[in-house]
């Protein structure tokens, strides 16, 4: 041992001379460092090739090219450290400063600050390495030992030693350029027009107003100048490029043989092609911008599949002499367009607008289309979203015409003074472009504001001069608008904008129309304000997608959700993370919802590509197109430069394209906080949370996500809200990740079946981590909405003096006034209404309080439990609800919870018992009990004869529950066996009872096994009741273990299930202010009523008083609650569900008996499927001793 710590004397005195001699001069970034800890030991990666690997203490190994690390200083006086084998640098993981975190290392750019290091050096020679942005410095935690995780850590004194290693860093290889536009980032658009104001054109001012786009403007238009390309189009389909008919687009080439497609769709939703699921890796060979083929991936095969598509269409007569147009509204991902045989042009950029002049192409009458679409380009490198990757035309394609001299785009504005919102000033940018050859005649511009009612309020006109061919000249325009009539998601309000073009005779020559509202957005008192509100938005991210269609929505869908969200007490949605369909903006501006609109940038896969420079229009482009397009809808409240794709200088290249566009809103991006205008985050956890919004800024502080929804999901919402809305200093709310489950139906399959990531043998894939969301892809209504609907409500209730029915009530919308709401209120007596009234509306403006008195009888029973239940609901109809839609609403407890009564045995018989082997057996009037002696378990239960226990499964330590928040955790189930017990019984001295204890340890065979003490106490009354005490001490080393209680098994039959608790939907201990108490009736098919998309454990509920489970004859199990109790009744296992993968196999693995699950404890749902564990409140403490108490009765 001795001459052991000389060695390591010496080691170290060797590493002091030689760092000392590194630290005398620069670092050289041509040389590769191991870093050293004192020990002596070096940080390794472990030959780690991916992304988000850890760090570790390793023993140093002289050729392990996990262990070095080039190390380059940086303009700014940061450094990189970098693996140049793997081409991955040291990462902070975007963490800022707080209490630590592990580095990882992740794909190399040196613009990424996450990846920005301070070297300071020691008086020994050694550094400091601390992170540029959050001061961190790179340590590890407990022992300097092998093994050892290092991590970001404050307060650190840990130093590093650089020592140079013999190893040389390969030589970089530069490739060579790609012949093909869909391989190389500067090309995107070939003769593609800009973008522009989202509008249809029509040849006159009466059949504008005459169409129904006039006034629904997500409605397809039946204009004479439109004309559309969706329907059925021939379609061929090939694994990669070499194999596509190269020719098709000729005109003499024969596709009557081809099969049809409909457009718009994907083409994997119509056998073509495999669906594929992945959230970060691409799915192809990480090489930007190359598209290659990855072995073990599904492109290995299907490299990068072609769909050529062609059809026929007409011109009429009277689109002579104009300008016409060809328009795809999205398109996944590259799309070639020929017209008659002519190339047209090019275009990426799968959600953005791709818009073609065709008019030298076209001619009178029949002509041909085809475009050849890419599933794969460069582009797919910036659009590597969390979603099945699906491919084809997926938006509508149309044509429209326009004269000579078009109003190419028109920007609508409206200003006000400070605030004073007494008038406004309504400000037109239209752009007019003359597309003839020839100079053309002057013409005339007007703009005509009409109000909700059709009434013009005000009318613009603006000479246009004589435009030289091509040219194209901007307008200004502007008036006062005296008392407008705002809009905000809670009013939307909407204006029409009406523009028109006037021939040099006066006469329209073309005329379109666009939704307007007034209303104004600010960033003060580091909170965001609309009309001088402050709001919190609160909201959901919501991906394009649709279970039979892909990314095919239809508008009915669009709709739907729409309708849902407003229905649910939701403001805002995260167009997470490309612009939407068109139309769903025009449905946010009809029915109300604040939008973050997202451009479509993410390079999750490969951050490196947001900081080169190459790449810097494709970014500017998307965010031009989507700026231009968008910029009209009064709902869109941000701009969101894009999603996870690291902090290149690309993004900050976008925030200036927004800027010059539309000064007027905020600019969000979570990946560069300083570069928006507003600081957000994803998935923080309550303290890194507050901490954070305590920080000194100026800036809004936003969780652009959050509360994972994965499966059973989310926990503790209501504690983010209360923070948020009660407690924070800057904070304006969040998108709950996510709106829906993507699930998707598989090609010939029942379409109430949805398929995960894998199922469709895509590779590589992330399984289930699709299935996100508030709903379902069929969207049903899930526990989890509900419970959204309840934290969101914008109705605050505060019992003041319950006795005399005095609630303060707070309005805590900002433009709505509670005079609009029914109150309705009911008291419920031990579950049941036995008193209910209507209360006339209240006067109360947005963000005041006022007291109401609630009417209800006071003289409560002594022995019962009483509840007061209190709402809010539409008055008339809305929008997007009918009259009668709660809203909000709360309950009170009016008394505390009554213990259970004692049994009475005054009128009782003696119990009988008798022991046969290892049967013990009491009995008494109709009713019977046999337990098992050398197990402890109760094997029989009989009343009038009656067995109420299937196959000996009585009363069991029951541990295991499988949800998708509980992956931080081993997921399996393990065979659960019990130590022979401890078994008595006693007769008591009156004769009337026996009371039995078995108290044994359960082992469950897990690879490392856990020991679970548990005792259980049944006292048995001659009339057949049944008294339970059961005590639990959770183990130590538990983390598996979810819950704890008992699991009993019920017979075939017994199927009708009627409780006192919470309901009438499933809830968990951090997920129940939704769950009012009361009496409710189900049956045990009908507590499937989740199903979650991926089967997995459900139908709890919590705080019951009691649960009775009958057959069809009334006969069964009444079960009472003395403390704490939580049930579900299923004919499933917990561990066949999660086995069973999807909810469309439950039916294959139902069983005809019932497992009853009686919890003492079952740990909170929580978020971390993608974010923190429940709360400490919410977790099952360790070696501590839990009880709950219960009574057994037969049903009556």
């Amino acid at each position: 041992m001795r001459k052991r710590t000389i060695y390591h004397l010496l080691f170290v005195i060797s590493l002091l001379f030689i760092s000392t001699k590194v630290s005398s001069q620069e670092i050289n970034p041509d040389v590769l460092y191991k870093l050293v800890s004192p020990s002596g030991l070096v940080l390794d990666n472990r030959d780690a090739p991916d992304n988000s690997a850890n760090m570790y203490l390793a023993k140093d190994v002289k050729n392990s090219r996990g262990q070095v690390w080039k190390i380059v200083k940086l303009a700014s006086g940061y450094y990189t450290i970098t693996n140049p084998f793997i081409n991955k640098s040291i990462d902070n993981d975007n963490e800022p400063a707080g209490n630590g975190n592990p580095i990882i290392q992740w794909d190399a750019n040196p613009t990424n600050r996450n990846q920005q290091w301070k070297f300071t050096i020691t008086g020994t020679g050694a550094y400091a390495i601390s992170h540029r942005s959050s001061g961190l410095t790179i340590a590890f935690t407990g022992e300097d030992a092998v093994g050892a995780r290092v991590f970001q850590m404050p307060a650190s004194s840990q130093v590093w030693r650089l020592v140079p290693s013999n190893i040389k860093a390969p030589k970089e290889v530069k490739q060579k350029p790609s012949k093909y536009d869909w391989e190389n980032e500067t090309i995107f658009a070939i003769n593609k027009e800009p973008g522009h104001a989202t509008y249809y054109t029509f040849p006159s001012l009466e059949s504008l107003k005459a169409d129904k786009t006039f006034d629904k403007p997500w409605e397809e238009p039946a204009s004479s100048l439109y004309k559309s390309l969706n329907g059925n189009w021939k379609f061929h389909w090939v694994k990669k490029p070499s194999e596509r008919p190269a020719d098709f687009y000729k005109m003499n080439y024969d596709v009557s043989s081809w099969k049809e497609i409909p457009v718009p769709s994907n083409w994997e939703m119509h056998g073509y092609g495999t669906p594929i699921y992945t959230n970060i890796t691409y799915p192809f060979r990480n090489n930007p911008p190359f598209i290659q083929p990855q072995r073990g991936y599904t492109n290995e095969i299907e490299v990068n599949p072609v769909g050529s598509y062609r059809r026929d269409f007409s011109i009429p007569a009277d689109w002579d002499g104009k300008e016409i147009f060809l328009h795809f509204d999205g398109v996944y991902s590259g799309l070639y367009v020929w017209i008659n045989g002519k190339r047209v042009g090019y275009s990426q950029g799968a959600n953005n607008v791709a818009e073609f002049n065709i008019t030298d192409y076209v001619k009178t009458g029949d002509n041909t289309i085809a475009a050849e679409v890419y599933r794969w380009t460069d582009g797919s490198y910036i659009e590597d979203q969390d979603m099945f990757r699906l491919s084809g035309i997926h938006r509508s394609v149309f044509l429209f015409a326009t004269p000579k001299v078009h109003v190419r785009d028109y920007f609508l504005q409206s200003e006000f003074k400070g605030d004073d919102y007494s008038s406004a000033a309504f400000k037109v940018n239209a752009s007019v472009k003359n597309y003839d050859k020839k100079a053309s005649q002057p013409a005339t511009v007007n703009i005509s504001l009409l109000d909700m009612e059709g009434k013009e309020v005000a009318s613009l006109s603006q000479p246009v001069e004589a435009l030289k061919g091509g040219q194209e000249q901007v307008y200004d325009l502007q008036t006062t608008i005296s008392k407008p009539i705002l809009w905000s998601a809670e009013k939307p309000n909407l204006y029409t904008a009406v523009v028109t073009l006037k021939d040099n005779n006066g006469n329209v020559v073309e005329a379109m129309s666009s939704k307007f509202g007034f209303r104004k957005i600010e960033i003060k008192n580091k909170r965001v304000y609309v009309n001088n509100e402050q709001v919190f938005f609160k909201g959901a991210n919501r991906h394009d997608i649709h279970p039979q269609f892909g990314k095919a929505v239809p508008v009915e869908s669009m709709i739907q959700d729409i309708l849902l969200m407003k229905q649910h007490n939701l403001n805002t949605i995260r167009t997470s993370h490309y612009p939407n369909d068109p139309r769903m903006y025009a449905l946010h501006d009809y029915y109300g919802l604040y939008v973050m609109d997202e451009a479509d940038c993410e390079n999750h896969g490969n951050h490196s590509i947001s900081g080169m420079p190459s790449w810097a229009p494709a970014y500017k482009d998307r965010m031009d197109r989507m700026v231009k397009r968008d910029r009209n809808h009064p709902s869109i409240i941000f701009w969101s430069l894009g999603n996870e794709g690291g902090n290149g200088d690309n993004f900050d290249e976008m925030y200036k394209v927004a800027k010059a566009l539309d000064p007027s809103r905020p600019i969000h991006y979570e990946g560069k906080n300083e570069v928006a205008d507003i600081d957000s985050h994803m998935y923080p956890d309550m303290a890194r949370m507050a901490a954070f919004d305590q920080q000194d800024s100026d800036k809004p502080y936003f969780l652009c996500e959050y509360a994972h929804s994965m499966g059973n999901a989310p926990g503790n919402l209501a504690e983010y809200w209360d923070y948020i809305e009660n407690q924070s200093q800057r904070m304006i709310g969040g998108c709950v990740w996510d709106w829906v489950d993507q699930g998707l139906n598989m090609y010939g399959k029942p379409a109430n079946q949805y398929y995960l990531g894998g199922d469709f043998g895509d590779k590589p894939n992330d399984f289930d981590f699709v299935n996100n969301g508030l709903t379902t892809p069929d969207r049903r209504v899930t526990a989890k909405l509900l419970e959204v609907k309840k934290v969101y409500q914008y109705i605050k209730f505060k019992a003041l003096s319950l006795a005399t029915g005095k609630i303060e009530i707070e309005n805590k919308y900002d433009f709505t006034d509670l005079n609009e709401f029914d109150i309705t209120w009911e008291v419920i007596k031990d579950g049941v209404k036995v008193e209910s009234g209507k209360m006339n509306p209240i006067d109360l403006a947005p963000n005041q309080k006022t007291v109401i008195t609630i009417p209800y009888n006071k003289s409560l029973d002594a022995g019962s439990e009483y509840f007061l239940n209190l709402s809010f609901s539409l008055r008339k109809d809305a929008s997007w609800a009918k009259a009668g839609h709660t809203v909000a609403a709360e309950q009170f407890a009016l008394n505390r919870r009554l213990p259970l009564a004692a049994v009475n045995t005054s009128t009782m018989q003696n119990v009988v018992t008798s022991v046969d082997g290892d049967n013990l057996t009491i009995g008494g009037a109709d009713f019977k009990t046999v337990f098992n002696t050398q197990t402890g378990i109760m094997t029989s239960l009989q009343y009038n004869a009656k067995e109420m226990i299937f196959n000996n499964n009585g009363f069991n330590l029951n541990w295991y529950r499988s949800v998708n928040n509980d992956k931080y955790t081993d997921q399996n189930y393990y065979p659960t066996t019990n130590d022979k017990p401890m078994f008595t019984y006693q007769t008591a001295a009156d004769g009337k009872s026996v009371t039995v204890i078995s108290s044994t340890t359960a082992t469950i065979s897990s690879e490392k096994p856990i020991r679970v003490p548990y005792l259980v106490k049944y006292v048995i009354y001659a009339d057949g009741t049944i008294d339970v005490d059961a005590s639990f001490t959770s183990p130590q080393d538990g983390r598996i273990i979810h819950r704890l209680g008992l699991q009993v098994v019920l017979p075939e039959g017994m199927e009708n299930v009627r409780y006192y608790g919470r309901g009438p939907h499933e809830n968990y201990w951090d997920r129940k202010h939704s769950a009012f108490f009361g009496q409710y009736a189900t049956t045990v098919k009908g507590m499937e009523e989740e199903h979650y998309v991926r089967a997995q454990s459900m139908g709890n509920r919590d705080d019951v008083r009691w649960v009775s489970i009958t057959n069809r004859s009334g006969q069964g199990l009444k079960i009472s609650s003395k403390d704490r109790l939580g049930f579900s009744a299923l004919h499933f296992t917990d561990q066949a569900l999660w086995e069973a993968i999807h909810d469309f196999k439950l039916d294959e693995i139902r069983k005809p008996e019932t497992y009853l699950s009686l919890d003492c404890i079952q740990q909170g749902l929580g978020n971390a499927s993608c974010g923190p564990l429940p709360l400490p409140e919410y977790m099952i403490p360790a070696n501590q001793n839990l009880s709950y108490s219960f009574r057994i009765q037969p049903a009556k």
